[in-house]
């Protein structure tokens, strides 16, 4: 689904992609490759558009950022995820995020956080790394930026109900002990990752540009780089090949010459009286 947002007078156009299903099969193997596919046909597209002669009307479909939604169920990644985030770590940016936490207990997300990055570094996993503060950035900003990095992997709650509390909608689970709040911060951090896409969203842009659409690129254009040196290659040894015939059938005529005169010396010689 695709929406248009108007902040400040800038559009963006955001568009989510969802995979339901990832993971439900039986046999799970290769099941990352539908999403691995899209991005590279998304890519595959902008790299046609980007050689076209429309260039300044480029539509950018290109994935930029993936939410990686981890159970709370498992404790930590299950091999999967670890497949599959290993696999498509090259190609966009990812976002851990654990889904449900309201099903743990506060210090069992504390441990799962733990759990999650201790495994993506041990696996050598690359993540979305949310970049530092510019030394003259505000004291608020710093310390916002400082939340976001520690909140990683993000722990959300989502809810399709709007409930009224006090007067006030909010959007939030009515469970037998009391009310979970999307939008609230001590309950989860919706708040926190909503604040990261829309802060860091040119970042997360120029990331997939710069680093995961060029190694596409470069993937890309490498076998026609290489196919093109190749015709170089051999018609530099056909003009190579050409000029030594040349120089061969001067030679022989050069020899072929220098008999004539030779005989016609010895000619003249026997004729001299």
């Amino acid at each position: 689904s695709t929406v248009e947002i108007e902040e400040r007078g800038v559009k963006v156009r955001l568009t989510v992609v969802d995979t339901p299903g990832y993971g439900d099969s039986i046999n799970t193997s290769d099941c990352y490759k539908p999403i691995l596919n899209y991005i590279d046909t998304q890519f595959e597209r902008y790299l046609n558009d980007e050689s076209g002669l429309n260039r300044r009307n480029i539509s950018d479909n290109r994935v930029h950022c993936l939410f990686y939604f981890i159970s709370p169920f498992t404790r930590g990644l299950k091999p999967l995820d670890i497949e599959c985030m290993k696999e498509l770590h090259h190609k966009v940016n990812i976002v851990p995020i654990i889904a449900k936490s309201d099903a743990l207990t506060p210090d069992e997300l504390v441990q799962m956080k733990q759990n999650i990055l201790d495994q993506i570094r041990e696996h050598n996993i690359q993540i979305y790394q949310i970049p530092d503060c510019d030394s003259d950035e505000d004291e608020e900003f710093k310390e916002q930026n400082r939340q976001l990095k520690n909140a990683v992997p993000f722990a959300v709650i989502s809810s399709t109900q709007t409930l009224e509390v006090k007067g006030k909608k909010i959007r939030g689970r009515m469970y037998p002990w009391g009310l979970v709040e999307v939008e609230n911060s001590d309950h989860c951090d919706f708040i926190k990752l909503r604040t990261m896409l829309i802060t860091h969203m040119q970042d997360l842009q120029e990331v997939t540009h710069e680093i995961h659409y060029e190694n596409f690129r470069s993937e890309k254009l490498q076998p026609k780089n290489k196919q093109l040196r190749t015709n170089e290659i051999d018609a530099d040894e056909q003009q190579k090949k050409l000029i030594k015939e040349k120089d061969d059938e001067l030679r022989r005529m050069q020899d072929m010459l220098a008999k004539m005169q030779g005989q016609l010396a010895e000619k003249q010689q026997l004729v001299t009286p």
